[in-house]
């Protein structure tokens, strides 16, 4: 177990804001599987201390990185104009929300199965593509399993993935799987493009549009700057910003976005 005091981090707004779906709530605090490892996170005894399950070593290794530590967040949230009084409401509420560094390869197949879906029916997706295709994390807890490698979904087929809840999605997972497996799209080669080659890129899988890939730029490759729309997002721009969202905000983009985000499906009200 490693005790740690940190400022401006908050698992439960991270684990509700829409960009990681299997990081959950749980009776002692919050769970997670990333990276081939498995987390929890339980409250100290302070609101800045925290209990994770691993060795100071581990986290100073994986899980710092992950969780963004390193940034400072209230540069972010100092953009704010003084008269977007909803934008400062939405930095104050999401304060301790943190852009995670996930794995792009997860980041695509999680965000191509999440189009016209809910939080909750895309996080029983995942769980259930990870359970039928994933390797298991630890022999001893077989419902702990790893996100599939592209060549375990290109085996299990487009007919295996449909029966994970997929639905016409399966045929897209797919196609993103053959494509990764073959080396024709090399993820690891994108993080070195410019976002717009990056975005251009990962348009290239079928079923991939401009949201999708503006997902997976922000939050698989950490390009701070890409801004995702989805509904809640549209609803947002229309009623608070119809001039178009501020060009002081482009280089932050998508971390105020995810403030916007977690505040009006969260907060507001």
């Amino acid at each position: 177990m490693y005790n740690a005091l940190l400022s401006d981090f908050s698992p439960a707004a991270i684990a509700a804001s829409g960009q990681c779906f299997r990081m959950r709530e749980t009776a002692a605090g919050w769970s997670l599987i990333a990276g081939g490892r498995y987390l929890e996170i339980r409250p100290g005894d302070t609101p800045d201390a925290f209990v994770f399950s691993c060795t100071r070593a581990e986290f100073d290794a994986f899980w710092r990185a992950y969780f963004d530590l390193d940034t400072d967040y209230a540069p972010f949230r100092a953009r704010c104009l003084k008269r977007d009084v909803y934008l400062q409401a939405a930095c104050r509420y999401g304060a301790g929300l943190r852009i995670l560094r996930q794995d792009p390869w997860e980041m695509l197949v999680s965000f191509i199965i999440s189009q016209r879906k809910s939080i909750p029916a895309i996080r029983r997706a995942v769980e259930e593509l990870c359970r039928a295709c994933g390797a298991p994390l630890d022999p001893g807890q077989a419902e702990r399993r790893a996100f599939p490698t592209p060549a375990a979904l290109v085996c299990a087929g487009p007919d295996r993935l449909a029966e994970c809840g997929l639905g016409y999605r399966a045929g897209y997972v797919y196609d993103a799987a053959c494509r990764v497996h073959s080396g024709e799209l090399d993820l690891a080669a994108l993080a070195d493009r410019p976002t717009d080659q990056l975005r251009e890129a990962l348009m290239e899988v079928r079923g991939v549009g401009i949201k999708v890939a503006q997902c997976v730029a922000l939050f698989g490759y950490h390009r701070l700057e890409a801004l995702p729309v989805d509904v809640w997002v549209d609803r947002i721009l229309k009623q608070h910003y119809p001039g178009g969202f501020p060009r002081r905000y482009a280089p932050c983009a998508g971390v105020l976005q995810q403030y916007l985000f977690y505040y009006a499906r969260c907060g507001e009200g």
